[in-house]
């Protein structure tokens, strides 16, 4: 019985053997067929091989750029070894970059005024950033001194307005002066005598009886000064009301300063600031008082601009409202110093041009007037942030935007 059943299990055994080999020999057979007639495939291209099909890979040679981009910036997206260009790595390709070399003027405005706009060193820069070269004259607020002179190390002894002179407030920012010119005596009234001094109002006084300032060094100082910088903007507010305009005129060619000054005709925009550095047209001076002749150069101050009042003692009485001028115009002076008996007053100064009160007052007038203003102008710009407010001011496009970060 035991070799029955052997012999049985044997031939059993053989049996699954021939049909397990049949199957695998059948499958191979199919599988050949199949291949034969084209009904498999090799797997679908993968040119960088990162397992994501050229079909629906985004960056089909893998080089980090997206396919549609690289198509756009005019590289090849099937060569790794073709990427598009970006000089100045802002994520931008040169092909859609607005300004190539990141030097913050526009492609465009750099070929017109003759700049490489691939070379981020081929610019100009204005008031300290080339941005600012593409603002216009209206659209820029500059810092200001009331009675630029009247310091001690300009050798005015009494009722002086700032403790330092000329170079100081350039070298901290200012770029708008107001000056106060005279003949020192009548005596002295040719056109070569003139001074800078701050009348103290009082009848059959002298003029400058807390002294005066040499009005062709201090301008050749300036002119000095501008030359050594570039890009900027020169803004002088004149109280010309005993000079002459012949006088004035002269002072002002003998010091150079009348070749770089701008004519502005009444109801033209102003032009741009880098427009007016690169013509060397970079000064403009103002007149508080018209003349009847035609000086071209000397702007009739209360046609071209406004100001606000001035001359309150108590800083609850200040306001954004006209003073003197055209409201309609888009260049004004906003006033920001505080008197005591008519004098300028040092801790007062201090409180008004605190930097948050500064910048909240001048935010205010911006939002009041619908246009930032164009100068503020203070006493003692060394008690308080004057320029600081200035630069904070200037990196904003409106009134509503968040003010930046404190300088």
């Amino acid at each position: 019985m035991f070799l029955v059943a052997l012999r049985s299990n044997g031939f059993m055994f053989k049996s699954i053997c021939r049909t397990l080999m049949n199957r695998t020999v059948n499958a191979a057979l199919i599988a050949l067929v199949l291949f034969i007639s084209g009904c498999t495939s090799p797997s679908p291209p993968d040119m960088d091989n990162d397992g994501v099909s050229d079909e629906e890979d985004q960056d089909i040679d893998g080089d980090g750029f997206n396919n549609t981009l690289e198509i756009n910036c005019n590289s090849d997206p099937e060569k790794n070894t073709s990427i598009p260009s970006d000089i100045d790595n802002d994520g931008i390709c040169d092909i859609l970059d607005l300004d190539i070399d990141g030097d913050g003027l526009p492609n465009d405005w750099e070929e017109e005024r003759g700049f490489d706009p691939r070379d981020a060193e081929s610019k100009i820069t204005c008031h300290g950033r080339s941005e600012y070269c593409l603002r216009t004259y209206d659209d820029f607020t500059f810092a200001e001194s009331h009675n630029s002179f009247s310091t001690p190390e300009d050798g005015i002894i009494a009722g002086i307005n700032h403790l330092t002179g000329l170079e100081s407030q350039w070298n901290d920012g200012i770029r708008a002066f107001m000056l106060d010119p005279y003949h020192p005596s009548e005596l002295q009234n040719d056109k070569e005598d003139i001074v800078f001094c701050h009348a103290i109002g009082v009848a059959n006084a002298p003029p400058c009886l807390f002294g005066s300032v040499d009005a062709f060094s201090w301008l050749r100082n300036l002119g000095s000064l501008h030359n050594n910088s570039t890009g900027d903007i020169v803004s002088l507010l004149i109280q010309n009301h005993r000079v002459p305009g012949e006088h004035l005129e002269y002072l002002f060619n003998d010091t150079g300063i009348l070749d770089r000054a701008f004519i502005h005709e009444l109801g033209t925009p102003w032009p741009s600031i880098g427009d007016m550095a690169l013509a060397k047209i970079d000064v403009v001076i103002y007149i508080e008082l018209e003349y009847e002749e035609n000086f071209s150069k000397l702007l009739p101050a209360w046609k071209h601009t406004w100001d606000t009042p001035y001359g309150e003692s108590e800083q609850e009485e200040m306001s954004c409202n006209l003073g003197r001028g055209d409201s309609a115009q888009p260049v004004w002076h906003m006033n920001n110093w505080l008197s005591t008996f008519g004098l300028a007053d040092a801790n007062k100064a201090a409180q008004v041009n605190d930097y948050e009160t500064l910048l909240n007052r001048a935010l205010l007038c911006w939002e009041e007037v619908g246009n930032r203003p164009t100068f503020i102008a203070v006493d003692y710009w060394e008690q308080g942030e004057l320029t600081n407010v200035t630069i904070t001011l200037n990196k904003m496009e409106h009134w509503t935007d968040e003010s930046p970060l404190h300088p």
